[in-house]
């Protein structure tokens, strides 16, 4: 091989083997369609090798392009750590900073919070994502994921940001209508609202009292992937709802819905999560920084300028 690939050319194909589209790979670059193609033709020439399978519908990374793929993510990561340890980059963070958070909590408390590291850091080029299910940060190009739950795997690093628990509860005019559950298992005579949200198991409740744990399976005519959709139908008197602390606290202290089994409970505290080979990355650390900072001056979880319930 004569000539090294560039490292704008390794930039240009891991956004497109990510988003599988020339078209939405320039709009995040800022680039031009031609010029996004020239980059792609220009890396598959310097490496001798297809890495990209183009119809006029669909993009799908080669076997040959998987390998290069992860090999671009070390070394575009490993020269954007090296110039940001220098001390003047390491004052002044720059560059892209890519995150990812659930919708509710992603929207309502995790964007307020980046709008204000923005302005504290100009340089930095902040992507907020929201998914509907749990993000892979090693793979998927994430630098960040905000995550509200305690299952993470070991190979990612975890910072924590805030204590947090999921509870249950339900309208007044719910338990009124169908009494109040008084243990577990009367929820199988209860109508729950299901949440597909991320990592949480279809109708599958884990919860804890004390050093006691138990697996209820629940049910219930209604289901969403959508925490705010279920929040509202549990206004609406739908049935009984497992949800965060975070979310709920301002309902209840309302009276707009009342929690039931009180001694029962989710652990599902906030965590700042990224990949192992970020863990020197200047732009990650002081966003987790500002992001406890945040946290611990009391963000609003749900603040009059943020209001859960329109």
């Amino acid at each position: 091989m004569n000539n090294l690939p560039s490292n704008e050319d390794l930039r240009v194909f891991t956004v497109v083997a990510r988003l599988a589209s020339f078209v939405a790979a320039a709009e995040e670059l800022r680039a031009s369609t031609g010029y996004v193609s020239k980059r792609i033709r220009l890396l598959e020439e310097s490496l001798g090798t297809k890495l990209l399978h183009r119809t006029t519908r669909s993009v799908t990374v080669t076997q040959e392009g998987e390998r290069v793929f992860h090999w671009a993510q070390r070394v575009l990561d490993d020269v954007e750590q090296l110039l940001q340890e220098t001390a003047i980059t390491r004052a002044v963070p720059s560059g892209s900073l890519r995150i990812s958070c659930s919708f509710g909590f992603g929207r309502r408390v995790v964007a307020p919070v980046l709008s204000q590291l923005a302005l504290r850091y100009p340089k930095l080029q902040v992507r907020l994502e929201v998914f509907d299910r749990l993000v892979d940060v090693a793979s998927e190009g994430v630098d960040l994921d905000v995550r509200v739950g305690d299952d993470i795997a070991q190979h990612l690093i975890a910072r924590p940001l805030a204590t947090n628990h999921r509870v249950l509860c339900a309208a007044p005019q719910y338990l009124a209508l169908r009494g109040v559950p008084r243990s577990l298992a009367e929820l199988s005579n209860h109508d729950c609202l299901i949440i597909k949200e991320r990592d949480h198991p279809f109708g599958v409740w884990k919860m804890r009292s004390g050093e006691d744990e138990r697996v209820v399976k629940v049910r219930g005519s209604l289901s969403t992937n959508h925490g705010e959709i279920a929040v509202q139908w549990a206004m609406d008197g739908r049935g009984i709802i497992l949800r965060s602390l975070w979310d709920v606290a301002p309902l209840i202290e309302r009276g707009l819905l009342q929690v039931v089994l009180p001694q029962w409970r989710q652990e599902a505290n906030i965590w700042a999560v990224y990949p192992s080979r970020l863990t020197t990355s200047a732009k990650v650390r002081v966003c987790v920084e500002f992001l406890q900072e945040a946290f611990a001056l009391g963000v609003p979880l749900a603040s009059p300028a943020h209001p859960m319930i329109p």
